[in-house]
């Protein structure tokens, strides 16, 4: 059968139009109506249906539980038209003590846990409401709240509950709308509730005289907030960053220490955290951790962490907040609605608002209170009467034929109105004959006491205002308890280096890329010619690489072969033995697969923005090219490295060196020719730029092999070393002055005998030098005990190379293991020494640099002084 369209039930619309007006519809319902709670009571709508469903059905603090689902059908019923799991959701969460500080419902059976396991079934699970969830609607029966009616027009319900606990403060919220969430944290009843009383006490108040009172939020976990500043901004602006961090002890033991965590921040899976920890000790990221057990149970929570026996309990715990959820925050983002509308609110908002809301609910129901004072006792005034004449009044109600004839005859013969005529008639005659003056009189006298009370209130606005602080200070005498959540004022931020000893240090690294940190005390000094002792225990086809001294605290400058920069703290790598081959770079920094270190830079002063802007990081690279640039271009660490230097095609960086500005600069080149010139020749340029002519280079290989920094020439001369083994010192004052680009003059006079150069180092008479072969034999000489040489000889044997083609792979050079003790002895630490040998060489506590030869058969590091 044909259907047409009726033409005329058709409208036209303009479709987005009907797009926008949809949309701001909806997002003005899921504002208003579900994601965000109200300033007045801190409940959402489903809250508040759910606490009033519970008294609609009997279901109080002193009666027996009920099934969870009877009472969700008694709000999805009456007046919440949707989906049961919301319903039941905000429900189980009003009874978790770990998500609100304060319950408002007592659950029975299985609520969940702060593992994250999700409650039971809701016909599983039964409820009735606390004692705390019955002081919310405390005197609604008192017409304290407009009502409004439900989705089908059916029953009436009320737009806010006539709450005396600041709720909204008190157990916070957290709620995602359209365009805005909200996230409030919770607080401690009795600091509330005390900050409202100096509002009420005193409107003008601001912030600071708030905080008096109002700490801090006091979370239902406890644990620690860490530094002030975050709470002041949210408490100032309504946004802000809290810090909190785990309650943890270290219990020692004679075997091992532990650490025992008895307190999570808020927010915090447990049983996520356990498995995290766990997944960090066997990944090696933590290292030191023997086991990982929850042990929590009705005595309360308790995570144990067993610690090895070699390792700082203080530094893994540190390295735990740092690392793990155990140090969290929680951003602050206090948004409710206020008359309606989405309002970013301060504290003092807050209070300001709960304090109207609780006036607003003082005068409502004072009015109703001396109305029903008002009545009674204008119906005692007739019984009163009636009592006076009872024998009269019964006589009258018995000969009136009807009830209502009955009200007419006491109206004409007493003067009653209708209300005081009716509530005589409605009395049964033992009632009415039972009356007794002194009992009527006395209730009369009370209630007049009572309705002038009740008026003085509404007249008197301070009388008023101590009603209100009555009755909170009642609630905080019956309610409030001491603060679960410590504050510690000191800075949010931990400092790791509180616990690793300056000392001085051994980074290494080999050709394969695994880097470790050795103690400088375990490598012994030998004389020159020796054979060494066994360096690191390296793969086949791997050796050490460089080696370079530091100190815990340096910051490490890592520079890559393609001109990438990252960064590392010295106690950040991990901690071997000087024949142990280390941990692998890449789980360290995010390296690229075909990238490789070639420089290291230590910073001391990394934080010092005078230091930064006054020295340079000054490139080598392989094909002569050389660029300066403002060390405060690298101050900055990014997790994934920085662009260090622009990188040609073929280049590759094989020097790094931190200058103060006014440093002369010796390259040299692997025909063994080397270039002086001051740095000023090179002008300062940009991060990401790629430098200029450094030497001019002969043709075939030849390429640069190193880079050094003169700061004395009077005390320090040069040492260069070639692939063979063969070294020798030179004067200084031997390499003459030239122009940046020039080809340079001889260093070294390369022969068969010595192979070509692979090391040049500027040295003075305290250093020690050490030396390591592919092989991986070490040997550390005294560098006085090389003697200082003409600039074009071949030098002395530094290293006997036992195997056939076995060439020296990395140079580096250290304080004197004498001078070192010697120092120590007078008070003066190994780091310390240094720093005064750098201001004796003007280098003001500055810095320590390393290069890598990049090619596998001459690889070398190079360093200064610091």
């Amino acid at each position: 059968m044909d259907q047409t369209l009726d033409q005329d039930r058709i409208i036209k619309i303009n479709i987005e139009e009907e797009m926008k007006s949809s949309y701001i519809d909806y997002s003005m319902s899921v504002i208003v109506a579900r994601a965000l709670p109200d300033v007045r009571d801190g409940f959402k709508p489903v809250h508040r249906r759910i606490l009033y469903g519970m008294m609609g059905i009997g279901n109080g603090s002193d009666k027996p539980y009920k099934k969870c689902a009877r009472v969700v059908g008694e709000v999805l019923g009456k007046y919440h038209p949707h989906g049961d799991i919301s319903v039941y959701g905000a429900l189980v969460r009003m009874a978790q003590e770990w998500s609100m500080r304060y319950t408002l419902v007592d659950g029975q059976g299985n609520f969940g846990s702060v593992d994250g396991d999700s409650a039971a079934a809701m016909r599983y699970t039964e409820c009735r409401l606390s004692k705390m969830g019955e002081h919310v609607m405390d005197d609604l029966e008192k017409d304290t709240v407009d009502m409004t009616n439900n989705f089908d027009d059916s029953l009436q319900e009320p737009t806010v509950m006539p709450t005396k606990i600041p709720n909204l403060l008190v157990n916070g919220g957290n709620g995602i709308a359209v365009g805005m969430a909200t996230n409030i944290p919770t607080h401690n009843l009795a600091e509330v509730i005390d900050g409202c009383c100096a509002y009420i006490d005193n409107p003008d108040i601001d912030t600071d005289g708030l905080m008096e009172y109002i700490k801090a939020p006091d979370f239902p976990t406890g644990a620690y907030i860490y530094g002030i500043q975050g709470v002041k901004d949210a408490y100032d602006t309504g946004r802000g960053r809290i810090v909190m961090r785990a309650k943890a002890e270290i219990e020692t033991g004679d075997t091992h220490d532990k650490i025992v965590v008895t307190e999570i921040p808020y927010g915090v899976n447990k049983a996520d955290l356990v498995k995290y920890i766990a997944d960090l000790a066997n990944e090696k990221r933590i290292e030191g951790i023997s086991y990982v057990n929850d042990e929590s149970g009705r005595q309360g929570m308790r995570i144990v962490v067993d610690v090895k026996r070699e390792a700082n309990a203080n530094v893994i715990l540190n390295k735990l907040f740092k690392m793990t959820a155990l140090q969290s925050s929680f951003s602050v983002n206090c948004i409710a609605l206020v008359k309606g509308r989405p309002r970013l609110l301060s504290l003092k908002d807050c209070v300001r608002y709960f304090v109207e809301h609780r006036h607003d609910v003082t005068i409502r129901r004072t009015r109703f209170d001396l109305k029903k004072a008002q009545d009674r006792a204008h119906i005692l005034e007739a019984l009163i009467v009636a009592c006076d004449n009872i024998d009269e009044v019964v006589h009258l109600i018995r000969t009136s034929k009807t009830p209502q004839d009955a009200i007419e005859n006491l109206k004409k013969r007493f003067d009653f109105d209708d209300v005081q005529a009716k509530a005589i008639v409605d009395m049964r005659l033992s009632q009415l004959t039972g009356l007794r003056m002194d009992q009527l009189h006395q209730e009369y006298e009370e209630l007049e006491k009572l309705i002038a009370h009740l008026q003085e209130i509404l007249d008197n606005p301070e009388l008023c205002k101590q009603v209100m602080k009555a009755e909170l200070l009642e609630v905080k005498e019956k309610y409030g308890d001491e603060r679960r959540t410590e504050i510690k004022y000191s800075s949010e931020e931990f400092n790791a280096e509180d616990f690793y000893p300056d000392d001085p240090v051994v980074i290494t690294i080999s050709h394969l890329g695994y880097i470790k940190r050795t103690a400088l005390s375990e490598f012994k000094e030998q004389s020159r010619g020796g054979v060494g002792s066994k360096g690191a225990q390296t793969r086949d086809a791997d050796f050490t690489e460089y080696i370079y001294p530091a100190t815990m605290h340096n910051t490490l400058l890592f520079f890559t072969q393609k001109g990438r920069c990252y960064w590392l703290k010295c106690y950040e790598i991990p901690e071997g033995a000087k024949n142990s081959k280390g941990r692998a770079i890449q789980n360290l920094l995010n390296i690229e697969s075909d990238d490789a270190i070639n420089a290291v830079l230590r910073i001391k002063k990394f934080n010092d923005e005078e230091f930064l802007k006054s020295h340079y990081v000054v490139f080598a690279t392989k094909h002569g090219i050389i660029k300066k640039t403002c060390l405060e271009a690298y101050s900055r660490p990014r997790t994934n490295g920085v662009i260090a230097i622009n990188i040609m095609e073929g280049d590759q960086v094989v020097a790094v060196r931190l200058t103060n500005g006014n440093n002369e600069l010796i390259i040299a080149n692997r025909n063994g020719r080397a270039i002086r010139f001051n740095e000023k020749d090179v002008r300062v340029m940009g991060r990401v730029s790629t430098g200029v002519r450094s030497m001019r280079l002969d043709d075939g290989d030849d390429e640069v092999i190193g880079m050094v920094c003169v700061n004395d020439p009077q005390t320090e001369t040069i040492m260069v070393v070639s692939e063979n083994g063969y070294g020798k010192r030179s004067e200084i004052e031997d390499y003459r002055k030239t122009a940046r680009g020039a080809k340079g003059v001889k260093t070294l006079s390369v022969t068969e005998k010595t192979g070509r150069l692979v090391a040049i180092k500027v040295v003075t008479d305290e250093n020690d030098l050490m030396i390591i072969n592919k092989s991986g034999i070490l040997i550390r000489l005294k560098v006085a005990d090389v003697r200082v040489m003409g600039r074009a000889t071949q030098g002395v044997r530094l290293i006997n190379l036992t195997k056939k083609n076995d060439i020296i792979a990395s140079v580096c050079k250290v304080m004197s293991a004498g001078d070192a003790e010697i120092m120590e002895q007078d008070g003066q630490t190994a780091s310390e020494a240094s720093a005064s040998q750098a201001n004796n060489n003007n280098m003001s506590d500055s810095d320590d640099a390393s290069e890598i030869h990049p090619d596998e058969t001459a690889p070398i590091v190079e360093f200064g002084e610091e």
